[in-house]
């Protein structure tokens, strides 16, 4: 069962991201499917007509979009990736003026399949990076100290 996850997995991220498949949507992913963690926002995405937008909005904001699997593990009916996304701001799918900026961020990714489809999916992506990479929202200057590494008395 993890085998076939795993190859329903690999078949998300090569037809839906790098490829624009939108009818893989339709056959992978459950209508009642729920997701977590895609939007800006705490609002979860319900089914296949939830999703669409998400994909549509990054694949026209960072055209062409290629995602990497770096590491796969399957257990029981989970799959947890660790990705990485990468392409070029060219488009305003994020209501963002095009900065023709080349962009790369990880995300972690988990999914629940059951029946062939994916049921659940958890996802946790550098958003703030992405923001920062196009320009967004300014990156801290070089001199200032890391506030998450710096030692503190």
């Amino acid at each position: 069962m993890q085998e076939k996850n795993k190859a329903l997995a690999r078949r998300w991220f090569k037809e839906v991201w790098n490829e624009g498949n939108e009818k893989t949507i339709d056959q992978l992913l459950s209508v009642n499917a729920v997701l977590y963690g895609l939007g800006e926002s705490d609002v979860d995405v319900h089914g296949p007509a939830g999703f669409k937008p998400f994909v549509s909005n990054l694949r026209t904001a960072l055209h062409p979009i290629h995602i990497e699997i770096d590491d796969i593990i399957a257990e029981g009916d989970k799959v947890a990736l660790r990705i990485t996304v990468e392409g070029t701001h060219s488009g305003d799918g994020l209501g963002i003026a095009p900065t023709q900026k080349r962009v790369r961020v990880a995300a972690i990714v988990m999914a629940e399949i059951k029946d062939g489809q994916i049921v659940a999916g958890w996802n946790s992506w550098d958003q703030l990076g992405l923001l920062r990479q196009v320009g967004v929202i300014a990156a801290p200057a070089p001199a200032a100290a890391d506030r998450f590494l710096a030692a503190r008395p």
